[in-house]
């Protein structure tokens, strides 16, 4: 079983992520600890509040006030909503917030069924519940919960194998939280060598980013902002300052993941294993679209770059299987922009070639029957 823990400022903001998904027969209430029921039943983001109010009312220290939880267990995992429900309460209950008041929600919105866990980081005196190695004890927590519960256990650096597969969707709210988590989890399982091939990367996800330079009192200062973006890469809402994130998603933690990376790629060799594989299929393909389906068929994709002449002015290939992100120079000029414009105008001519030829054929066909066609 997987579990994946954010921080947040926004209480309300997450419970109407759920609440979304609960009106969209997507996901249902399984478990509420401390938290009023309603009349009829049904799930209420003011019922929730009210519940979390008196604890928030003792706060004056904590910034991030909000625990969410995912844990996913593995599909093969047949289990009933008691059996998630226990899974839940025992995770709350070793991870140090037993006592707090939460709300578990099924989600079934993907092919893998999973839980959500809403609650608090202080406590009903306003103390911050222990949240340190929090990270390393949710770990161990699942591995305890596999055999008490007999789940099938992750394999091992499966638990850090996973890569964002889902694309944000803006109407289903939440923003910062979706934006947060793609920006952390690309960070954490995909190489990128340069600020370009982040952003590349980023936008199959449906998210921007734009680095920002200025100075302030004399001093420079470097940022960056994240921004969601439509199917047609159109963006949306307001722009998130990469603080509101963290300082592992930040210009210092980029700088430091390029060099990370570029030593990874060289040691991994994962350049000379890309090249074979994308030079045939420069030989075989007739045409781009060609092009992409076969390489795609290989785990890789491409993003072609173009400007108003629909000239190819930049190449990235994201190699899914060894999750890195390279820009077509990094494999050499062959793998260059210019070179798959020559590929695609060649193709493109002998494609129109084939067609006149055809087409004179079928003239000369057409000749030869009226000639032999008695009259």
């Amino acid at each position: 079983m997987l579990a994946k823990i954010s921080s947040g400022k926004s209480v309300f903001g997450v419970l109407s992520y759920n609440q979304i998904k609960v009106e969209k027969n997507q996901a249902e209430v399984l478990y509420r600890q401390k938290i009023f029921d309603s009349p009829d039943g049904k799930f209420s983001i003011r019922d929730c509040m009210d519940s979390f109010y008196p604890y928030l009312a003792m706060n004056n220290k904590t910034e991030k006030v909000v625990f969410h939880a995912s844990l996913n267990p593995d599909p093969k995992d047949k289990l009933s909503n008691e059996q998630l429900s226990e899974i839940a309460q025992a995770y709350m209950q070793k991870l140090g917030y037993g006592n707090q008041p939460y709300i578990v929600f099924k989600h079934s919105d993907i092919k893998r069924e999973h839980l959500h866990i809403v609650s608090l980081r202080v406590d009903e005196n306003g103390k911050k519940i222990n949240d340190s190695y929090e990270v390393a004890r949710s770990m161990k927590v699942c591995k305890e919960l596999e055999q008490e519960f007999n789940l099938v256990p992750l394999m091992k650096g499966q638990r850090e194998s996973e890569a964002p597969t889902k694309k944000i969707d803006y109407k289903a709210g939440d923003i910062k939280h979706q934006v947060g988590n793609i920006t952390k989890s690309i960070m954490s399982h995909f190489y990128f060598q340069s600020f370009g091939e982040c952003r590349t990367l980023l936008e199959q996800f449906n998210v921007t980013a734009e680095e920002i330079k200025g100075e302030h009192n004399g001093k420079p200062y470097n940022g960056i902002l994240y921004c969601v973006t439509g199917e047609r890469g159109n963006k949306l809402g307001r722009p998130l300052k990469s603080s509101l994130f963290g300082k592992e998603v930040g210009c210092d933690a980029l700088q430091k993941h390029y060099e990370l990376s570029k030593s990874a790629v060289e040691k991994k060799k994962i350049r000379e294993s890309l090249r074979p594989v994308i030079a045939q299929a420069m030989r075989k393909a007739n045409g781009r679209k060609d092009f992409k389906r076969l390489i795609k068929e290989k785990g890789i994709g491409v993003v072609f770059r173009e400007n108003e002449e629909h000239r190819i002015y930049g190449v990235t290939f994201i190699d899914y299987q060894n999750r890195t992100v390279l820009n077509g120079s990094r494999l050499g000029k062959e793998f260059s922009a210019n070179m798959f414009n020559e590929l695609f105008e060649n193709n493109s001519k002998l494609s129109h070639s084939k067609i006149g030829l055809q087409i004179l054929i079928n003239k000369k066909l057409s000749v030869f029957k009226k000639k032999i066609t008695p009259t």
